[in-house]
């Protein structure tokens, strides 16, 4: 690790000023000094002294706050940035319940195993004394230890999943905790965004609807980053209100914001981002920079890691600890060692997807390497935490990729650090979620009318369907699930995708993704990277889920190819902006995986194009139509429909930043004749079956999207178009029938 009395921006900006083709330009914010404030004065002794023991004076005043919220007994919310203590904020009033009442109990749920086997450690350096017992209770749990834990701990650990899936479905061996349990503790909830907050908000209800009928009324003490609406997301979330804290006392060193766009060459060829990435990433461990490079998808992260470990070997020099990869799909064995290694400062480098945007204790990082940006603004600014510790400097590498959000956000920096975190978005009243979750609720205890109606009228006529076909039985006012197998084995909360496919090399598990991703990347023919290695796709296996893979020596990877089909179903809201109809609507999208395209590693050029033939896959959805007006273009209508197309592209290329989401959460379709009208229309829908609220969001601010795709192209130097405003990867017409000057003249006189 580098010495800090030398300037860590002057060493970046040195490794970066050798690279060719780079704009480059910083943004310096100043270090924040902490505000603190005095210990809580109904602290319990025990605690006072441990605190003391650990060389604290004081804690943070928002420490300060949420600890005295907490013991008034209200439920609180705090949220504060990265690394600001927030631990604490449950860790202590929890010691204090249970050094007064022996029997209490405390369930602290984590949203990933990874972070609550970190946590584990720092809960443990704060127990006052032996008697108050900690146990972490998930999936990788021994069986011999399940029995102690359900009846003696005082705090269990564990994660939504297994809550879902193990406990709240088998609550008879859990009647000890419901009866006692003085404090439910959510840390990071801002992940609970989309599908899988939809279905934790209904988790919780199940929870405490056991907490209730055995006499207990826990408080929640809730963690997040910063969002833009705390209170509304809470109360969706939990289906209570809170005391919010959110003035961050801790304190924080300067932080140096570099952006980074590469430029075209003289043959118009720009430098892989990827490849990019790895470069800085081995350059900084040459310098002793200790590095994390985000990416924002699972092939990213193969290759970066890849660029960088072939890089750092170059050096020749036999001192560097490799440079490794972490994502999502690597063995709980594979993930905890890498963790273990970084934590420990034996890794230098890591290259990883926002898996490692929580909270894990990976020590003090110098430098954070953006490759593109994350999705959204919480995210960013999780990823930005990630670089300095404490009053430490940190440096923060912004890349920005050759598509059209990212050259927008490139050329106002400003904006991005200005803006403010964007609002969580679930939905738990999605007919699909709901139905999967009335399901378990049903089958663990009968629901009264009445309950659905507290969360709902929609859950009601929810469970009313449920009746109607079957699934249900509808007897005295009350909903039975008729079966004892329970449902909740066979419902992913992570994914409205389905099932689990898993990927096999020789017989043996190499990873798993889910069945929709499978479809697109572990179709026959896809090439997977897995730590460096790569493997082709043999065969998948839908129906027996799995997915049969052979190891090779791949210069290549491949990009699927993904067709849509909207159908309108019913209106929602409707609006008008200029010449332009717009509608919020229900809509059936049928998707298929209909080929794929190899490129090369090196080069990123198609090598070839291929066909598949896999099912399709249809689900109703939130979604957002365009009808456009035919303007004055004279007699060439062909360049009407190249505007329309152009409007697709231009409108989906920005709609994620408004949307406060990944560009994958949202499709796009457009059509020269829309099969109900023979008119021209550009469909735009939220992915998740049922939608969270994504296209809802959209449709608000649509004034603010439309300005935004108009400046997106008129603010680019080309001409007629080009990736970074215009021209799209994911084209199914491969970018064929465009008009740039078209589609800014239908944006600005169609629109206006």
């Amino acid at each position: 690790m580098i010495d800090h009395t030398d300037n860590l921006l002057s060493i970046a900006t040195g490794v970066l000023s050798d690279y060719e083709g780079l704009e480059i330009s910083t943004i310096s914010r100043p270090k924040r000094k902490a505000r603190l404030g005095d210990l809580p004065p109904y602290l319990h002794p025990q605690l006072v002294d441990l605190i003391s023991e650990k060389g604290l004076e004081s804690l943070y005043s928002h420490q300060t706050e949420a600890i005295e919220a907490a013991l008034r007994g209200r439920d609180t919310c705090i949220t504060t940035g990265t690394n600001s203590g927030k631990s604490l904020c449950y860790i202590l009033p929890t010691m204090q319940w249970c050094i007064e009442e022996p029997i209490a109990r405390a369930l602290y749920l984590f949203p990933t195993k990874a972070l609550a086997q970190d946590q584990l450690g720092k809960i443990t350096s704060w127990l006052p004394n032996r008697s108050i017992r900690v146990g972490v209770y998930d999936g990788d749990t021994p069986q011999k230890e399940r029995l102690a834990i359900r009846k003696l701990a005082n705090i269990v650990v564990t994660n939504p999943d297994m809550l879902h899936v193990g406990i709240l479905p088998n609550y008879e061996n859990w009647i000890p905790l419901f009866k006692s349990l003085r404090c439910i503790v959510l840390d990071e909830i801002h992940t609970y965004r989309g599908v899988f907050g939809s279905h934790v908000a209904w988790v919780i209800r199940r929870l405490l609807r056991h907490c209730e009928a055995f006499g207990s009324m826990p408080q929640i003490i809730a963690c997040s980053a910063t969002v833009q609406n705390p209170s509304e997301f809470f109360t969706t979330l939990a289906g209570r209100d809170a005391t919010f804290i959110d003035e961050d006392g801790s304190p924080h060193g300067r932080r140096h914001f570099i952006f980074a766009n590469p430029t075209p060459d003289e043959d118009g060829k720009e430098p892989s981002r990827n490849y990019l990435t790895g470069k800085i990433l081995a350059d900084w461990v040459n310098h002793g920079i200790r590095s994390l490079a985000f990416c924002r998808s699972r092939v990213g992260v193969e290759l970066v890691g890849k660029y960088a470990r072939d890089i750092v070997s170059d050096f020749g020099n036999s001192a560097l600890t490799p440079i490794e990869s972490y994502r999502a799909g690597y063995t709980p064995a594979e993930r905890r060692e890498i963790e273990a290694r970084f934590a420990s400062g034996n890794l230098l480098g890591l290259a990883a997807t926002s898996a490692m945007e929580l909270g894990i204790d990976i020590g003090g990082l110098d430098s954070v390497i953006m490759n593109g940006y994350p999705g959204s603004i919480s995210s960013f600014w999780q990823q930005a935490g990630r670089a300095g510790r404490g009053s430490r400097d940190g440096v923060i590498v912004f890349i920005a990729d050759d598509d059209p959000l990212d050259q927008f956000l490139a050329s106002s920096p400003n904006l991005l650090l200005a803006s403010e975190s964007e609002p969580v978005t679930i939905n738990p009243l999605n007919r699909a979620i709901a139905s999967d979750q009335i399901r378990c609720m049903a089958h663990e205890r009968p629901i009264a009318a009445s309950e659905l109606l507290a969360i709902g009228e929609e859950a009601l006529e929810t469970a009313e369907a449920l009746d109607a076909a079957g699934i249900l039985e509808q007897r005295a006012g009350r909903f039975y699930y008729p079966s004892y197998e329970a449902p909740a084995s066979g419902i992913n909360i992570r994914s409205s995708g389905g099932p689990i496919v898993s990927l096999t090399v020789d017989g043996t598990e190499l990873g798993f993704m889910e069945e929709w991703r499978a479809h697109q990347y572990a179709h026959e023919g896809a090439v997977y990277l897995h730590r460096g290695a790569a493997y082709r796709s043999n065969e998948l296996q839908l129906d027996s889920k799995v997915a049969i893979f052979e190891s090779i020596a791949a210069k290549t990877y491949t990009q699927s190819i993904v067709s849509n089909l909207v159908q309108p179903l019913q209106s929602i809201r409707k609006s008008t902006m200029g010449s332009a109809h717009i509608e919020l609507q229900s809509q059936r999208v049928t998707s298929q995986v209909i080929g794929y395209r190899e490129k090369s590693l090196d080069t990123h050029q198609t090598i070839g194009t291929y066909d598949l033939d896999l099912p399709v896959i249809s689900f109703e959805t939130i979604g957002i139509r365009f009808d456009m007006p035919e303007l004055e273009w004279g007699e060439d209508r062909m360049k009407f429909i190249a505007a329309v197309h152009g409007l697709e592209h231009a409108v989906i290329a920005v709609a994620p930043w408004f949307a406060g989401c990944d560009r994958s959460d949202i499709g796009s379709v457009w059509f020269a004749e829309a099969p109900e009208s023979d008119l021209p229309a550009v469909f735009i829908f939220d992915r998740n079956p049922g939608g969270v609220g994504l296209a809802e969001r959209v449709f608000t601010r649509i004034e603010d999207v439309i300005a935004a795709a108009r400046k997106l192209l008129v603010t680019c130097a080309c001409e007629k178009g080009c990736p970074r405003c215009l021209l799209s990867s994911r084209c199914e017409a491969s970018n064929q029938l465009l008009d740039k000057a078209a589609t800014v003249q239908l944006l600005s006189q169609g629109f206006g």
